[in-house]
């Protein structure tokens, strides 16, 4: 097996339905925080939103579709919302 068998698709931009993972810690304005950052750098779809807290109610997951235009775009959405401090894993 070649290495350009192994590797992973890459993204094609723009891509209309890009599902994003966002996992931090449970609490007031977390969503509402989260969702202003994501359409602050994409265009959300609002009709595939998903949230859902862990069992014991620490993290909650919010699962948003965006419409990706690039590789930069991800990377400034993943930034920004490291950086509240609030968010531990965006997949």
């Amino acid at each position: 097996m070649t290495d350009s068998e192994v590797k992973a698709p890459k993204i094609e931009f723009p891509c209309a339905d890009y599902p994003i993972k966002i996992i931090g810690d449970t609490g007031v304005g977390f969503r509402d925080e989260v969702i202003a950052i994501v359409k602050k750098h994409a265009t959300l779809l609002d009709e595939k939103e998903a949230e859902r807290q862990s069992s014991n109610g620490k993290y909650t997951t919010l699962q948003l579709h965006i419409v990706a235009t690039g590789q930069d775009q991800l990377y400034d959405i993943n930034s920004e919302l490291r950086a509240t401090g609030k968010v531990h894993m965006v997949l």
